[in-house]
């Protein structure tokens, strides 16, 4: 199945469990799903591809808040609150030849620093698989999509897509390109998985507020767990666990995505908690995701050799 991006099957700016999903599929199905981003202020001159999808979406009414442009949501038959949902993210690709990156005075990381909007167009080169820097220096490029989410919890309302929280959200945890698999625990029924906010690269922290914007398209896998204990988001790569902490507070962070870890390590191993927790400060690698989306991020990874 195919989600195409577009005014009736994006919603701009906000998370919400009474949506209404664009498609359903069962578990286990494989999805593609088409993203676009940005608002008209980003939009290049010149020669470059822009989405009709996109500009259709604009002529739609751009919201007075800002957000991201999310595709979905989609369904997953049989999901309800309690159960899991495994992401296994099988495929991403570019969908336009530039990407944008902007800083935006009082966000980021230093949100006094500068007083003006600041931005760059950059090219982005698919087959070369690389940015090219106004300045002439390529950056090679690992494409994945910042926001990845289940709906919340209804009782939340309507929230914004800027702040991550347990039901996943804008992470931007660059470890979540192809070959990676996320887990979100389900607070809807149907699950309502949505993604967007395509990112060409970006370092951990992100810290000017944006990676390199982009439009993307992500194949995905959507199963169904019902055996495991997830109540915040993971995920795995082909080589590490990955376990998470979002809170205002970088050291909250650090604690949230300790502990979990602590538990996975616990629990692989059969050993105790505290044995759990000296291997966490010989193998574990804490990491900051972003620093930017008034929820920060830390995750931590711990190779799957010291445990598997």
């Amino acid at each position: 199945m195919i989600v195409n991006a577009g005014p009736e099957t994006c919603h701009w700016g906000y998370f919400d469990a009474t949506l209404d999903p664009v498609a359903t599929v069962a578990s286990g199905s494989e999805v593609t799903m088409n993203s676009v981003s940005g608002g008209p202020e980003v939009l290049p001159d010149g020669a470059f591809y822009i989405p009709p999808e996109l500009l259709a979406i604009h002529a739609g009414g751009v919201p007075k808040v800002p957000g991201h442009i999310l595709t979905g949501p989609v369904a997953v038959e049989g999901a309800k609150p309690g159960d899991v949902l495994q992401v296994d993210i099988l495929d991403v690709q570019l969908r336009q030849d530039w990407g944008y990156t902007f800083i935006r005075p009082l966000s980021g990381t230093l949100p006094l620093d500068f007083t003006e909007r600041q931005g760059m167009i950059l090219p982005l080169d698919a087959n070369a698989n690389e940015a090219t820097l106004p300045w002439g220096r390529k950056l090679a490029l690992a494409p994945f999509f910042g926001v990845l989410a289940v709906a919340p919890p209804k009782g939340w309302g309507r929230i914004s897509t800027i702040e991550p929280r347990a039901h996943g959200g804008n992470l931007d945890n660059k470890e979540l390109v192809a070959g990676s698999t996320l887990y979100l625990p389900v607070h809807a029924n149907g699950a309502l998985f949505s993604c967007g906010d395509g990112h060409g690269a970006q370092g951990d922290g992100e810290v000017c507020v944006t990676a390199i914007e982009t439009a993307l398209q992500g194949r995905f896998r959507l199963t169904l767990r019902r055996d495991m204990d997830v109540a915040y988001p993971e995920a795995e790569t082909p080589t590490h666990y990955i376990t998470m902490g979002m809170h205002p507070d970088l050291d909250v962070c650090v604690e949230m995505a300790l502990r979990r870890m602590m538990t996975v390590v616990s629990d692989r191993l059969g050993i105790s908690r505290a044995e759990a927790y000296m291997l966490c400060s010989l193998a574990g690698d804490l990491r900051i995701t972003q620093t930017v989306n008034r929820e920060k991020g830390v995750h931590m990874m711990m190779a799957k050799s010291h445990l598997d």
